[in-house]
């Protein structure tokens, strides 16, 4: 495992919960709405695109002492590359390793609807708005989170040692390297 150059404010530690903020994709999904929406209407209703474009789904906090506030010990924001680049940095940042379970990952149905018309993976699109959190009691940090009307859930846990491995319907697999943001397949398009 080679170390992700970050600057580290707090701990991640073995034992640890990982919990996610916001719902993974649903940046990118917005983005992919705004700049297809002609051709998305051959799918989804207008009043489905409406949703999706003035829904208001994405994590309106985003200062890190309102995670350590709640009792977040370090936190990775999932921008480009997704939830699961955000996962991998913080596993590489703090040389740890990490299981997840990749269905308990907050993901809107809009996302995965939007992805299946692209064939995107939606875990490994931006995700602006969706944090990754290490926390000691990760079930507190749900519990606030949810009181703040955000949408939370544990996904896993640090571990010792260096694999990152997801469990999936399949069984186990391992986190492969972050690549390009699934977004480029579908904004880089010309039409």
């Amino acid at each position: 495992m080679r170390r992700i150059e970050r600057e580290n404010t707090g701990t991640v530690k073995p034992g640890q919960d990982l919990v996610t903020a916001g719902f993974a994709g649903l940046a990118g999904t917005v983005k992919i709405v705004r700049e297809r929406e002609g051709e998305l209407h051959q799918w989804f209703s207008s009043q489905y695109i409406d949703r999706i474009l003035n829904g208001e789904f994405l994590l309106p906090v985003k200062e890190p002492e309102f995670f350590k506030n709640l009792g977040a010990t370090e936190w990775e924001p999932a921008l480009e590359g997704g939830i699961l680049k955000a996962l991998w940095d913080l596993s590489g940042a703090y040389m740890t390793g990490i299981r997840f379970d990749l269905h308990k990952i907050p993901v809107r149905q809009e996302t995965i609807e939007v992805c299946e018309r692209y064939d995107l993976n939606p875990y490994r699109l931006f995700s602006d708005g969706c944090f990754v959190l290490a926390a000691d009691n990760g079930g507190d940090i749900v519990s606030a989170l949810k009181e703040h009307g955000l949408e939370a859930a544990v996904i896993g846990k640090v571990t010792g040692g260096i694999k990152r491995i997801i469990v999936h319907e399949d069984g186990i697999g391992y986190l492969d390297r972050p690549s390009e943001d699934e977004l480029y397949k579908v904004l880089s398009k010309k039409r």
